[in-house]
């Protein structure tokens, strides 16, 4: 439905504001969902043997947990991702990522109550529900509100915050294992998960909605104040002046915009980068999802590691994935994208069939094997993040939130629900040459994600997302 036409400067006046603590505010109170999702998926891979133990108060084994509950998991967020993420572009950001959020925290403190195996892979579903949802609504938003020469390293960042997540997780559990009873440990692991979403819901009501969203969406006088509003406030606190800026665009507002024109879009009018974002997301879909939920049962299987000690080693793996976007985002906004991510995705599958190499000579150890996929981890994380970098800003604003889900989920369904299945079944016949072909079968899709970039990459670096990508309702000049 159209409604009008108007001329706004409001993208190139957010892309010039200098970094603020007013961009602070947005990362404390967006970014913080990758530490939850960190948080849960460690948790179930650390906890997953104590589940499987008499007086659990479940009756499941650890390969339904790391194998089944994890497809689950991963099946939710797919569906999520889809459905909030239509509703994003719809409704709007910010309604959005208060809305998933809310569904994360009623799944996990479920997933808490659970006395059944149906009822914990329920709401282990509506959990990865609301993870997924968030996944679309954040990256969105993120993007559309951070200064162009900033983009690429502060979406890198934030996605790598999900292994901050992970490694509180991994230390979390290890007094849970080994101080409280069976039956009430892994409960007090997941609530813990509830405190921490309620904390970061209070932050986040203090986030703003895209502007860009509300300009498109016809509610250009609310954009108008809220980006004056935001530089009078950088000005202030920042004791700088802001230039005024030469560049606008004329845009057709629309108060909705069909699913058909959306697919439609990505499609016909995009297909190389939809290419491009299937092969980022199934590689690190499949490798991450996989040694995500399934590496405690790897630590146990072949090097007799106790379950309660397990999360000492992700905590360590979990740093090495940190520090890979930490250090590397800068070098996606200057070396550039397309350098990186194929150097990152090629790099991380080549140093993992190494690791499969000296994995199956028997050289390894709990110590050097957790060394080894640390290295691996350290570049594939960089990698990993941006394919969410990638899928948010080369698409059209009004298809942004819908095509984060769609790769997202399409990507994910093929490598992060197929990944803990065979790798749980694999590393479970407790065949050290099984084991190994998961980890070829891993560098073999993230080296195959790197060669598409390669070819398909998108020169994004310092560019704002309207120059990327024309959004659909701008007129023709």
């Amino acid at each position: 439905m159209s409604s009008g036409t108007i001329r706004t400067d409001v993208p190139a006046r957010l892309d010039r504001l200098p970094w603020a603590r007013w961009h602070w505010m947005i990362v404390i109170g967006l970014g913080t969902v990758w530490v939850l999702d960190g948080l849960e998926v460690t948790i179930v891979g650390n906890l997953s043997g104590r589940l499987a133990e008499p007086g659990s108060g479940l009756d499941i084994t650890q390969s339904q947990v790391t194998g089944f509950g994890a497809a689950i998991y991963v099946l939710g967020a797919c569906c999520g991702a889809l459905f909030f993420g239509w509703l994003t572009d719809r409704f709007g950001r910010k309604k959005l990522f208060m809305v998933t959020l809310a569904v994360y925290l009623f799944g996990t403190a479920m997933t808490a109550l659970s006395f059944d195996p149906w009822w914990f892979f329920l709401f282990r579903f509506v959990t990865g529900a609301g993870i997924g949802g968030e996944y679309a609504a954040i990256n969105s938003a993120i993007d559309e509100l951070i200064p162009a020469r900033y983009r690429g390293r502060i979406d890198l960042i934030i996605n790598g915050t999900y292994w901050a997540g992970a490694a509180f997780g991994a230390l979390l559990t290890v007094p849970i294992l080994t101080q409280l009873p069976v039956g009430w440990g892994w409960r007090v692991a997941f609530g813990l998960g509830v405190v921490l979403g309620l904390v970061i819901l209070l932050v986040r009501r203090h986030v703003p909605e895209s502007p860009r969203w509300l300009f498109i969406h016809g509610r250009g006088e609310e954009a108008e104040t809220l980006v004056s509003d935001v530089e009078k406030t950088v000005e202030r606190e920042d004791h700088v002046k802001l230039e005024p800026v030469s560049r606008s665009i004329e845009i057709h507002t629309r108060k909705t915009i069909g699913f058909g024109t959306i697919a439609k879009t990505l499609i016909t009018r995009y297909p190389k980068r939809a290419g491009l974002g299937l092969a980022l997301f199934i590689g690190q879909a499949f490798l991450y999802n996989a040694i995500t939920f399934g590496y405690a049962q790897i630590l146990q299987t072949f090097f007799d590691v106790p379950s309660g000690s397990t999360g000492y080693y992700f905590a360590v793996i979990a740093v090495g994935n940190l520090l890979g976007p930490l250090l590397l985002a800068p070098l996606f906004d200057s070396v550039g994208r397309k350098i990186m991510i194929t150097g990152t995705y090629v790099l991380s599958g080549v140093l993992l069939l190494a690791t499969a190499w000296l994995f199956s000579t028997g050289v390894l150890n709990a110590v050097t094997m957790t060394a080894c996929w640390c290295v691996v981890l350290f570049f594939a994380s960089a990698g990993a993040s941006s394919a969410y970098l990638t899928v948010s800003e080369i698409f059209p604003m009004e298809t942004r939130a819908l095509a984060i889900a769609f790769f997202y989920a399409v990507g994910t369904a093929a490598g992060g629900i197929t990944g803990p299945l065979i790798f749980s079944g694999l590393v479970g016949t407790g065949k050290v040459g099984d084991t190994v072909l998961a980890f070829v079968i891993g560098a073999a899709v993230m080296i195959a994600g790197g060669v598409v970039e390669a070819f398909l990459g998108v020169k994004a670096e310092r560019r704002s997302l309207e120059d990327i990508a024309t959004p659909l309702t701008a007129t023709r000049e």
